[in-house]
Formats: C-alpha cells, structure tokens, sequence
C-alpha cells in the first residue's frame, strides 16, 4: 500500500513538473541588455540603438509588460532589433529558452 502511494505521489509530481515547463507567448520590443527598457516601444531609432550596441558586444532581450527578459538563441533576433515580436518559449526566472519569434503583427 506505501508503494502504491508513493508511486502515486511520483506521478503526481512529474506531470506537475511538465506543466510548470509549458511554452508561453510573449509580444514585446527586442532591446539590448545595456538598455533594457529604455526601447519598450518600437520603432526607427530603437532599432538603430539596439543593432548599434549588438554589434559591440551587447545581447538581446525582450521588453514585454515592463519586464524585462533574458533570450537565449540570440540567433533567432538577428535584425529585429527595436521591433515588436511575439516569442514563443518557456521562462525560467528572468530567462525565455525560445523555442519560436516572429513580427508581432504576422501569425505563428
């Protein structure tokens, strides 16, 4: 019977655990980590500002709702520099593991 529950009390936990790794959507403004927020709206001169510090050595983050998040495939933000997107991915703490971003305004 201790086996039966404890088997249950598993199960019940692993499949918690996939749940709390769920892919989320986010839509915000792609910024660089030494502005952050400074870029929450898009536009001409946050996109030349971002590309700017990327090209030095910067990363790219995510602006979505005053938050601000960490992205790690900054591959897939090439370019979109000061630009509205909706990225798709899972967070952990402040960090979006990216699993798909697109132009905010394009369907996924």
């Amino acid at each position: 019977m201790i086996k039966r529950i404890t088997m249950v009390g598993l199960m019940l936990f692993a499949f918690g655990c996939l749940g709390w790794a769920q892919s989320k959507t986010f839509v915000g403004t792609v910024s660089d980590e030494h502005c952050g927020a400074k870029h929450a709206k898009a536009g001409a001169d946050a996109a030349s500002c971002v590309e700017k510090c990327v090209s030095g050595g910067a990363k790219y983050v995510l602006v979505s709702h005053g938050k601000v998040y960490q992205l790690d495939d900054q591959d897939k933000f090439k370019g979109m520099g000061g630009k509205s997107v909706k990225v798709t991915g899972s967070v952990t703490d402040s960090t979006i593991t990216v699993s798909d971003v697109s132009p905010a305004g394009a369907k996924m």
